[in-house]
């Protein structure tokens, strides 16, 4: 086997074959129960609470509910532990995060206009971090019959052995797939079946019939944060109308490195490539806005209705990509020798920089309903849906396929909240219960989530201060490759939170 090692220059590639699917638009079109350290202990329930800088988030019209202007922020420690399961074998990795997660302010008005009927008007401004993307998985285990070779192979049949060979120098710029076919080629992983320059088709030099020992490791930070300004009215003594305006920034890095062994015949009867070592640093940036419409409606005075839409999220968003791959084995170099082991590292020193696109997340209907124990407490009710099948990528034609895949594979997704609280003069106690349904038909891809939370407030007139504990977890599956090697790791994740909220009123 003779093969030229060629080295491409390679301008910042703006590819029109795109690496997105269905796994990055769930991350991102999904939200945690971030905010507040009250919000958070009572499950989110907060619709037709309001009174709370975090229920703006589930119902705009309860910043009337707010008694006095006030300013607060939230810190919040975040916990991820994931527990793996891939091929039989259990691995653990963990992660924590220290995050200033919300900042708000509200302004409350009071018409003095008598004969009026808005009885009063809110302004608000509050920050907060809908999604903490920060976590660490490692997964690892023998495979008995899929290895990293069938990834390259996935991505190279089709792709002409000119454009990725070196000796078609006017290519400065790679398609995705091209990438891919290049780093497999030149990793000699995988080979043309001819040595011509439009060939085609390709085979893996990594034999099969044996196992395959495979660890990934993905290492993750980031946030998916919100800007919302709130205005809001009050009608009668009975009608709330508030509407948002929110401003979303999104900043996620992605690092993952993949490793396979196996222990298949050497070279030159069985595998060329005796080892993998695969890594990839993904950077996904971009801003997005969304509003949010709601009305409270108060019966009588102990109760409260509340209704609210939030609209899709509409998202411009960036890519950046770069990969490198370093395999061992006895038979890579042009002139290759039973008797010489070596490591060629397959490294292109450049940053794949792909076009923007538009990613549209799924808009949510919330009904919710509150009973207010006069001073003594409170009990409170939400129930969302969330179609998550309507997630969209643009340009539509560009991602057709991965269109088609999301509105077959995902569903409707329910979402109930229960919160409750029961003051004792000056302090306040809390619970909550969470329980959100899979975005995902299947039920398994990603399944529901299951959580609880607790916490108190204490009250020092001007000032207050609340602490909140919230718990949950979720079982998904973890791919290592979209394609090709496409198996999957079992994660059992479980979420631990820790936050305090400062309040004051001015």
């Amino acid at each position: 086997m003779k093969k030229l090692i060629a080295i491409i220059l390679f301008s910042t590639a703006l590819n029109s074959i795109y690496a997105q699917d269905i796994y990055d638009a769930i991350r991102f079109a999904q939200t945690d129960l971030n905010g507040t350290a009250r919000f958070k202990a009572m499950g989110g329930a907060f619709g037709a609470v309001g009174g709370d800088f975090s229920s703006l988030n589930v119902n705009p019209a309860g910043s009337l509910i707010f008694a006095n202007n006030q300013v607060g922020v939230t810190l919040s420690n975040f916990n991820t532990c994931n527990e793996s399961n891939y091929f039989g074998k259990t691995t653990s990795n963990n992660k924590n995060s220290l995050d200033i997660n919300q900042a708000g302010a509200v302004f409350t008005f009071i018409n003095q206009d008598k004969k009026s009927d808005w009885r009063k008007f809110a302004f608000s401004i509050n920050y907060e971090n809908a999604k903490n993307l920060d976590n660490n998985i490692f997964s690892a285990g023998t495979n008995p019959i899929n290895s990293v070779g069938n990834y390259f192979l996935s991505y190279a049949n089709g792709v002409p052995l000119a454009n990725i060979d070196g000796s078609n120098y006017y290519y400065d710029e790679l398609y995705f797939n091209e990438q891919q076919a290049y780093l497999g080629y030149n990793s000699y992983i995988i080979d043309p079946n001819a040595n011509t320059g439009n060939n085609t088709a390709y085979y893996t030099n990594i034999a099969t019939g044996g196992n395959y020992y495979q660890e990934n490791r993905i290492h993750s930070n980031g946030y998916n944060g919100k800007a919302t300004f709130n205005f809001a009215g009050q009608y009668t003594d009975k009608w709330l109308f508030g509407l948002n305006l929110n401003s979303h920034f999104l900043d996620y890095r992605q690092s993952s490195s993949f490793f396979e062994s196996n222990n298949n015949p050497k070279y030159p009867t069985g595998s060329t490539v005796d080892a993998v070592r695969f890594n990839n640093d993904l950077y996904t940036y971009g801003s997005g806005f969304s509003f949010q419409i709601g009305t409270i409606f108060k019966p009588i005075k102990e109760l409260r209705v509340g209704i609210s839409y939030e609209s899709p999220t509409w998202y411009r968003l960036t890519d950046e990509l770069n990969q490198r791959i370093s395999t061992s084995g006895y038979g890579l170099s042009a002139t290759p020798n039973v008797n010489q082991y070596s490591t060629v590292v397959t490294d292109p020193n450049t940053t794949m920089v792909f076009v923007p696109y538009n990613l549209q997340t799924p808009s949510k209907l919330t009904n919710s309903f509150a009973y207010i124990f006069g001073k003594r407490g409170l009990i409170s009710f939400d129930i969302a849906s969330k179609n998550y099948a309507n997630t969209t990528y643009r340009p539509k034609q560009d991602f057709s396929s991965t269109n088609a895949i999301m509105s077959n594979e995902l569903t409707t997704s329910s979402e109930v909240r229960i919160g409750g609280e029961y003051k004792i003069k000056k302090v306040s106690l809390r619970g909550g219960y969470r329980w959100e349904q899979s975005p995902f038909k299947n039920k398994t891809t990603i399944g529901d989530l299951t959580g609880y939370s607790a916490g108190f407030g204490y009250n020092f007139g001007s000032a207050k201060l609340d602490i909140a504990y919230a718990y949950a977890k979720r079982d998904y599956n973890q791919q290592f490759f979209s394609q090709g090697l496409t198996d999957a790791a079992r994660i059992n994740a479980v979420n631990n939170t820790i936050s305090v909220t400062l309040l004051f009123e001015l």
